[in-house]
Order: structure tokens, then sequence, then C-alpha cells
């Protein structure tokens, strides 16, 4: 069975059971904690996905990491998967558990990426743009990055709006190429 599907089966179930029991705030709060927490340490990965380490020195290891930090159910879903010898795939049932989440709640994820942190009023201005365009409520990520020399890149789910300096500097490029400008560098 392939990773995604995998993941997918677990994080809907884990989502569905959270529901019920009325706790669903918290297992997001603990999944987004378990993927800070393999962003941050590689090696945590590494160790899941290690076929050599036995699945119960695992589950040892997550409940060292985790007890008393995370919500029951999600203590259990780390057992279930361990049990089940697929601890190597819980770094992915974390993010289809907030992909599935933010689908559930109606909330779309956008990026932006600027050469500089946004202010108060500009990261505002670009929540309200965000929501009217996708009617739905939004999840702004904001990233900087000094190569795109000034402007802007925003995504909103699968759709990128490019409006760097950088950007139009490519496609500037293109239309040299396409025109077939040869440079005598």
């Amino acid at each position: 069975m392939s990773e995604f599907r995998i993941a997918s089966r677990y994080a809907k179930s884990l989502l569905e059971l959270a529901e019920e029991k009325k706790c669903l705030d918290k297992v997001v709060k603990d999944m987004q904690m378990f993927t800070d927490v393999c962003n941050a340490n590689h090696d945590l990965v590494l160790m899941l996905k290690n076929p050599i380490i036995s699945h119960f020195k695992k589950l040892s290891i997550l409940k060292e990491i985790f007890k008393g930090k995370v919500n029951d159910l999600t203590m259990s879903i780390f057992e279930i998967l361990a049990k089940k010898n697929r601890e190597m795939y819980l770094p992915e049932v974390a993010a289809t558990f907030k992909a599935q989440y933010n689908n559930f709640k109606g909330i779309v994820e956008s990026t932006i990426t600027t050469v500089n942190p946004l202010s108060a009023a500009v990261r505002k201005d670009i929540n309200a743009i965000v929501k009217k365009i996708t009617k739905s409520e939004v999840a702004l990520t904001e990233k900087t990055d000094p190569d795109l020399i000034g402007g802007f890149v925003l995504k909103i789910g699968d759709k990128q709006i490019d409006d760097s300096v950088s950007g139009k500097l490519k496609e500037l490029r293109l239309q040299f190429v396409d025109k077939g400008y040869v440079s005598k560098l």
C-alpha cells in the first residue's frame, strides 16, 4: 500500500475520532507540535524510519518525548502505529491530518514570501484579500527570501502569484531566449 494511502487512512480515522471525542483542537495542536519537532530534529524522523531499531524502542522514545505533552488520543495513535509496525509513517500522518483538518474546517493554506517581514497592517490586508479570493478562512504562513530582490510570491493552495522582481527578471530572460537573443558572455 502506498505511503499516501496509509497516512490518509490513519489521519482520517484520527480526525473522525477526535471530532467524536470533542478534542479535535487539542489533537491538531499535538500533530502540529509533532511536525515541528520532526522538522527541528531530522534524527527523530530517521529513527522512525530505521528498520534496525525495534518498534517497541521507537514507541518508548516517542513516549519519552511526548508523554504529558500530548492528548491521550494523540499518544494512542503513536501506539497503534508502532504496534502495527507503521511508525515510519507518523510524519506523513501528521501532515495529512493537518491537510484533512483544514479541509474539514474550510481553511485554505497560503504562503507569502517577501524580502522583509510583513507589518501587521500589510498582513491583515493580505489575509483579507486571500479570504475574499477563496471565500474561506485563511492560514497565512510568512517567509522571507532576500533573493526575491523586491515584491512578493503568494501561494494559495496550488496556485501561485509571482509579483517579485526576480520573477519578472526570469520572465524577461525567457522572452529573450524565445526571441533568439544570444548572449556574448
